[in-house]
């Protein structure tokens, strides 16, 4: 992949970064166990896009005249009516396993939490699932606190 040497450079993506956003996101999926579906991923990061209603970022690492995508972040806006403020929901961070340990994932959260002061919100929130012990130690030594006080519960309908 060419990150070990690479600069890397985090961007909000917009509609013509539908290929690199989209082929990032389904990749994602997969390491949650889900079917490979890149035309579905597309479909789906195309409306995100469109519609406004995610925020993309994307690093890509640079090497010579080549742009790779290198991971991303995915943030969905959301209101805490206890603060009675906005906050944002980090609901997918991933970075390609060729590129990871050279610091892709702190990138991308730091440009999360920038995006989070630039627009007034109170904070972040994110969930991740109870083997994924790497993302947990790389959210907790970038301040992420884990929560104590609520149980989170699902339904599907």
């Amino acid at each position: 992949m060419g990150c070990l040497k690479a600069e890397i450079y985090v961007y909000r993506a917009e509609l013509q970064d539908l290929g690199k956003a989209a082929g990032l996101f389904n990749q994602y999926r997969q390491f949650y166990k889900r079917d490979d579906d890149l035309s579905g991923a597309e479909q789906y990061i195309r409306e995100r896009l469109t519609q406004g209603d995610s925020v993309i970022y994307l690093a890509v690492s640079k090497t010579a005249d080549t742009l790779v995508p290198a991971g991303y972040v995915q943030l969905y806006p959301s209101l805490s009516s206890l603060s009675m403020s906005r906050i944002w929901i980090l609901n997918d961070l991933f970075v390609d396993s060729d590129c990871r340990g050279h610091g892709i994932g702190r990138k991308l959260l730091d440009q999360a939490k920038m995006h989070a002061v630039q627009t007034g919100a109170k904070g972040l929130t994110l969930s991740t699932q109870l083997h994924n012990l790497k993302a947990q130690r790389l959210y907790e030594s970038a301040g992420y606190a884990r929560d104590d006080e609520f149980v989170y519960y699902n339904l599907n309908v």
